[in-house]
């Protein structure tokens, strides 16, 4: 199956993509140093990265025309900038927001299906209506904005359409679904939540959801709290132990009185993320690439760092220059550091033989924009499923009998 990365970034859902089983045809990023990375990987015949053909640039100026139309699927992250929590929020009103430009590209590539990812941010309230206009845009992306269209009027053209239900199963149209994920509810080792966008071209019939969690927050606290195998498998003795959270007393006493077993596995935390990696200031940190120690962190109000027996934080992206405190961790002493771009990168779930390009902090924003490549492959390979039975039906669809 055949696939295309638009907003490619260090790669992260690319990757994802690419180990479900899909082949790229494109991989398109503008950043010079996401692009450094992806080159890097490539020329050290990196699996998967290898076969890359990326191009870096502005997506606006690729030849579309040089790629088949009905490819598999279209994939992405559109700059998150105009809905991230920490950014100026502009939505529309941000040069940034290609989500237009998504949809267009939908329309020309007219994809069996896409799969788009971004910030929490989109689904607040004041983008409710935006957000609306986001999902009808990729429902029924050939209903195109006239030239001086405002995106309000254009909004309720598309509300018009979707009401009467006049195009449902004419022209190009898609089954459009969005999302809120925790990442840390598919095994990686970080509370990260975003909105995916999936979608499949109507014609196909094709019946999906989204994967279902595989990992607990309560699983975790069983583990550490009623089991204790938690503490076992990192060999900390009571004495060490921390204490009961007191926010999570009542939830642990429930665990506890319990005798039915909770679904799931447990959460993934940092500790369990970084198991075997020394810290970067130990002499055997120079056997990890992108592994040194940067100096300089500190807590202030609303940025303490990541305790080490829970998921970390969402890693935080800035244009600030030196990221905040979500990319710190608080060590058992009390005390807290940086997390390296080597730890950065197992908490974003990339497999440790892929290398960064660049100074700390623009790796730090590489991958705090990245997917996390766990839940990118989870994701990505549902949806690869659907498709292939798909393809597998239509030979029998067209000989007037369809396979069970």
């Amino acid at each position: 199956m055949k696939s295309v990365e638009l907003f490619a970034g260090a790669g992260g859902l690319a990757m994802g993509v690419s180990l479900a089983g899909f082949e790229s045809l494109a991989v398109v990023e503008w950043n010079k140093w996401a692009c450094d990375t992806i080159r890097e990987n490539r020329n050290r015949g990196y699996p998967l990265v290898q076969d890359w053909p990326l191009w870096e640039g502005d997506v606006r100026k690729f030849d579309w025309s040089s790629l088949p139309r009905d490819i598999d699927l279209l994939a992405g992250g559109p700059p998150c900038q105009p809905f991230s929590m920490g950014g100026k929020h502009r939505a529309h009103g941000d040069e940034r927001d290609m989500f237009p430009v998504t949809v267009e590209l939908v329309r020309k590539l007219r994809p069996k299906a896409f799969l788009l990812e971004n910030v929490k941010g989109l689904t607040r309230s004041s983008f409710a209506n935006y957000y609306q206009y986001i999902l009808l845009q990729l429902e029924f992306p050939e209903v195109a904005r006239r030239p001086r269209e405002h995106w309000t009027d254009h909004l309720r053209g598309l509300q018009t359409q979707k009401t009467s239900g006049g195009l449902h199963g004419a022209g190009l149209t898609y089954n459009a679904v969005p999302t809120l994920v925790n990442a840390a509810d598919y095994g990686v080792p970080q509370k990260r939540e975003r909105v995916f966008i999936v979608g499949f071209r109507s014609d196909l019939g094709i019946e999906w959801s989204f994967p279902k969690a595989s990992h607990s927050l309560d699983a975790l606290l069983y583990s550490q709290w009623v089991s204790g195998d938690y503490w076992e498998k990192h060999r900390i003795r009571p004495s060490r132990r921390p204490a009961l959270p007191a926010k999570l007393k009542s939830r642990i006493e429930k665990l506890q009185s319990e005798f039915a077993p909770v679904e799931g596995r447990p959460w993934r935390t940092v500790r369990d993320a970084l198991i075997d990696v020394p810290d970067p200031r130990d002499k055997v940190a120079i056997e990890f690439r992108n592994h040194s120690f940067q100096a300089g962190a500190k807590p202030y109000k609303g940025h303490t760092g990541s305790p080490l027996d829970l998921p970390a934080k969402t890693l935080k992206a800035g244009d600030h220059g030196v990221p905040g405190g979500e990319n710190m961790m608080v060590l058992d002493d009390g005390g807290v550091r940086y997390f390296s771009v080597r730890e950065s990168a197992r908490l974003q779930t990339f497999p440790d033989g892929y290398v960064f390009h660049g100074s700390w902090t623009e790796t730090m924003r590489q991958l705090g924009n990245a997917v996390p490549v766990a839940l990118a492959r989870r994701v990505a390979a549902s949806m690869a499923e659907r498709l292939a039975e798909t393809q597998i039906a239509e030979p029998s669809r067209a000989r007037g009998r369809v396979v069970a």
